[in-house]
């Protein structure tokens, strides 16, 4: 059976860890390890002692490890166990938490890779939990089904759940999510008439503005029973429910005939090993002349997902390389036409979720508990943090069969 810790661990008399004991000389040791392991920032580990290491002066940033157990925690697996010891508080970042994660990010990517900490945590990674079709709908239940009103109090008024589109860096939220919609609607060159299928709707905002604002008719699939209940609801409400069409299922079961496929935001949770699949499903499905749009956060190379948002966040999430990506399109032969890199977009898109959650923080606490409030904190927050120091991508990928010749000649209709 494999040891949880094989380091000299002081214990109390009852067999438990003496929590209260000042940190011993090896303790201390360890915290420096876990400090260089994460880069040597301009910040300090306050371990429960009050023994403090890290980047001498009087800086404000401060990482303050409550008790000796969440430290052997730390040290074994931080990727995983920083996310729950902060949620549950017995981690405190003293000052600036979007601050404190991209010094740490950007100092653990550069660490070199045969530092013996790295070299531990690289072996206890582990592979994202399976999106098969019973998994894929487990996993989308645990993220997206927490309840509409938990969204409804930090998203837009179109419940955009998706990297916005910020032409000009001063625009509001709500007037970027729309400039994003616009921005697919472009891309895929949409005329009055066209058949539109999407996978991975959200809460169909999306559909709701191609339908409206470009007159096409879009069918829809989701697996989110929360999210299509109230796109249904939104449609009708809308006069819309005529030319969008809400379908509670998942993507490979998609039917019919459409001019353009576009999913924004469902590629991450759909796994490598079924790329091949989804591009069957929209060989299946589109035109000879039709174009598709598929919008990812992505990686510049391979990397899983940060273990404790994989496990406590979003199960079953991988965010692909560009050239993973093509395990969609090269079975099928299908011409990429276009690609861009909306990764700075999307870290000021969460700035702005980031600022609204916390004016709803309390609010949050009530429905739910201060711990979760805590965890999806650190989830903005890191995720903000994860585009600044461009560990994630945002793309956007166009593409088209091989032998349509009906192009642009520019990109002239994306900013006319």
């Amino acid at each position: 059976m494999k040891k949880e810790n094989s380091l000299s661990i002081p214990m109390g008399d009852d067999g438990r860890l003496a929590a209260d004991s000042p940190a011993s000389a090896l303790e201390r040791w360890l915290a420096q390890k876990l400090y260089e392991y994460a880069g040597s920032p301009p910040l300090r580990l306050v371990l429960w002692s009050g023994d403090e290491v890290g980047a001498d002066g009087n800086g404000d940033l401060r990482l303050h490890i409550r008790d000796r157990a969440a430290f052997y925690k730390l040290l074994a697996d931080p990727a995983l166990h920083f996310g729950d010891l902060y949620s549950i508080g017995r981690l405190e970042v003293e000052d600036d938490l979007v601050a404190f994660l991209e010094h740490v990010y950007t100092g653990v990517a550069e660490t070199n890779e045969q530092n013996w900490l790295k070299r531990v945590h690289t072996l206890v990674r582990r592979d994202p939990r399976a999106n098969t079709l019973t998994g894929s709908r487990a996993n989308i239940h645990h993220h997206y089904d927490l309840g509409n009103r938990f969204y409804e109090l930090w998203l837009d008024r179109e419940m955009q759940y998706t990297c916005a589109y910020f032409p000009d860096p001063a625009m509001t939220l709500e007037q970027a999510q729309l400039a994003k919609m616009e921005h697919v609607c472009r891309k895929l060159r949409l005329k009055p008439g066209d058949r539109v299928v999407e996978a991975g709707c959200g809460w169909g905002g999306l559909a709701r503005y191609m339908a409206r604002a470009h007159g096409v008719t879009v069918r829809a699939y989701n697996i989110s029973h929360e999210q299509v209940g109230y796109a249904r609801e939104r449609a009708k409400r809308e006069g819309l429910d005529g030319r969008v069409e809400y379908v509670e299922d998942d993507y490979r079961n998609m039917g019919g005939e459409y001019d353009a496929f576009v999913s924004v935001g469902m590629l991450e949770h759909v796994g490598t090993a079924h790329y091949a699949e989804l591009g069957e499903v929209i060989h299946r499905v589109l035109t000879p002349a039709g174009r598709g749009l598929i919008h990812s956060i992505g990686r510049n190379r391979p990397e899983l997902m940060n273990s404790w948002i994989e496990r406590r966040i979003f199960p079953g999430a991988y965010p692909p390389t560009l050239r993973e990506m093509m395990g969609i399109f090269e079975p099928r032969a299908f011409s990429v036409l276009d690609v861009e890199n909306l990764r700075l977009h999307y870290a000021l898109t969460l700035k702005h979720w980031l600022e609204r959650y916390e004016r709803h923080a309390e609010q949050i606490a009530r429905m739910y508990d201060e711990a979760f409030v805590r965890a999806w904190r650190l989830y903005l927050a890191g995720s903000m943090t994860a585009f600044t120091a461009s560990s994630l991508q945002l793309f956007q990928v166009v593409f088209t069969r091989a032998r349509n010749n009906e192009l642009a000649w520019s990109r002239a209709h994306l900013y006319e």
